[in-house]
C-alpha cells in the first residue's frame, strides 16, 4: 500500500482526500451548505473538492474544511512530532 500511495499523482491523491472529506461531511451530517457557513468557504469549492474536479485546493482552506466538520486534530497525523533525536538525547544525558 505505501508504494501505491508514491505511484499516484498528487492530483489523484487529492481526488481521493476529497472523495474521503465527502464521506465524512456526510456520516456526521452536515450538507455542503453548512460547511460552507461554518468554514468561509464556497460551496462550489467544497463541492469542486469533494468530486474532483478541483485539485489545486490549498492547504489554508483544507484546515478550513477539517475545522468545519471537527477534524482538525486529525491534521497531526499528516507530520506527526518527531521524537528527539539520539544525539539530543545524548547531549543531555552529557550535560547531566
Amino acid at each position: 500500500m505505501y508504494n501505491e500511495l508514491y505511484e499516484k499523482a498528487g492530483s489523484e491523491i487529492i481526488r481521493e482526500i476529497g472523495k474521503r472529506y465527502s464521506d465524512y461531511r456526510k456520516r456526521i451530517g452536515y450538507t455542503q451548505k453548512e460547511v460552507s457557513k461554518k468554514s468561509g468557504l464556497s460551496v462550489f469549492t467544497i463541492s469542486s473538492f469533494e468530486n474532483g474536479s478541483s485539485t489545486g485546493i490549498t492547504l489554508a482552506s483544507f484546515i478550513k474544511l477539517l475545522r468545519a466538520i471537527d477534524s482538525l486534530d486529525e491534521i497531526e497525523k499528516l507530520l506527526p512530532e518527531l521524537p528527539e533525536s539520539p544525539r539530543a538525547l545524548f547531549k543531555k544525558q552529557s550535560k547531566k
